[in-house]
């Protein structure tokens, strides 16, 4: 199987599978002298392992990062990237793959089950392999080191909608993002997805979700007017986390319905000479490359397809069945998608940082 790179500088490789021994990365690219602890990757990857609520997958995995290559560890206890391939290891703990034998040849309905076996002639049925969510933990590692390239650079994330209910965004606040189980930032919503979800669960059904990343501090300049676009390369990189069907970059869809008026992103001169900008329907993005603005994105993560009413399939054999899915499942896969979505921008805006670099010779904070 390929296609297990993204990137062009800064550039991410994951390997292993859900129910394999390990799973991780290699970041090849990374410049030498960024100094950061196995700690602070750690931070990242705390908040999006699994096992947290019960609104979430109750695998019960400590995500463990280690740091294997590409750094000097230092007296105190720091290390410091040499400019060779960071490689980090996360070992699979609480794999369960009994509760997968009865899938071993059906076909799961939502799942990548049938598309993988007609593309590969063979298919790992243990949580899905390089198909499980799990794999994504790897992009979070990752993702934590791309914030140390972009110390200037405050990336985040918050759940904005579960099911058909969405905040208030009047109500945002930041700082209540990690003071619940569900990374949102409206206080007075998350009693209500709770019940939610709790009703959600005990069906043994699932539900969708809309997750926005933004990004503060990002200078203008990161991206390229045709192929190398910056919302080109953020709205590819959030789609190839697993679930997401639909990206959109600032005002997105939304810009269908409004006049061009409304639309532009109109301008004026601040009281310290530069430009200000009087709204921000373009998401920070304009023609492919950052205005200086505040990034924003959002995507939409599907049902978790393991769900525990019988669906309709057929197996490899050809014969119909009715197939329920067994095992420790996310009753909304979209929640725990918060900061894999941080990371992948993360990773997105630290690539395109070292291109504008290479390319102008200017490092874009200059001004």
């Amino acid at each position: 199987m390929s296609h297990n790179t993204f990137g062009h500088l800064f550039r991410v490789t994951t390997w292993g599978e859900s129910h394999g021994p390990a799973l991780g990365c290699v970041v090849d690219g990374c410049p030498p002298g960024i100094v950061f602890t196995e700690a602070e990757i750690q931070h990242w990857m705390d908040r999006r392992k699994p096992g947290q609520s019960r609104f979430v997958t109750q695998r019960q995995e400590a995500d463990q990062v280690r740091v294997l290559s590409g750094v000097l560890a230092r007296d105190d206890g720091a290390l410091i990237t040499t400019g060779t391939p960071v490689s980090m290891l996360i070992e699979n703990t609480d794999q369960r793959s009994k509760d997968y034998s009865e899938i071993a040849r059906r076909y799961r309905p939502g799942h990548a089950d049938y598309a993988y076996d007609r593309k590969y002639g063979l298919r790992d049925y243990r949580g899905g392999g390089r198909s499980s969510a799990r794999e994504t933990a790897a992009r979070v590692a990752a993702g934590g080191l791309a914030r140390k390239v972009l110390p200037q650079v405050r990336i985040r994330g918050a759940l904005v909608q579960i099911g058909k209910k969405t905040i208030d965004r009047n109500n945002w606040n930041w700082d209540c993002v990690d003071q619940n189980p569900f990374f949102c930032p409206d206080p007075k919503m998350t009693s209500e997805w709770e019940a939610y979800l709790d009703g959600i669960r005990k069906q043994g059904s699932s539900v969708g979700a809309v997750i926005e990343v933004v990004a503060d501090g990002v200078p203008a300049g990161l991206g390229a007017p045709i192929y190398g676009k910056l919302d080109q390369d953020i709205a590819a990189n959030l789609m190839s986390i697993n679930a997401v069907k639909g990206v959109e970059i600032g005002n997105g869809f939304a810009a269908a319905e409004i006049s061009g008026e409304q639309n532009a992103d109109e301008m004026r001169i601040g009281d310290d000479g530069r430009p200000v900008f009087l709204s921000n329907n373009s998401g920070g993005i304009a023609g492919g490359i950052s205005t200086g603005q505040q990034i924003v994105a959002r995507f939409a993560v599907k049902p978790t397809s393991s769900i525990l009413t019988e669906r309709k399939s057929i197996d490899a054999d050809g014969n119909e069945v009715d197939i329920r899915t067994k095992g420790r499942h996310d009753p909304c896969v979209g929640i725990r998608a918060v900061p894999i979505g941080e990371a992948m921008l993360a990773c997105t805006l630290a690539d395109h940082y070292l291109r504008h670099r290479g390319q102008t010779g200017r490092a874009g904070f200059e001004e």
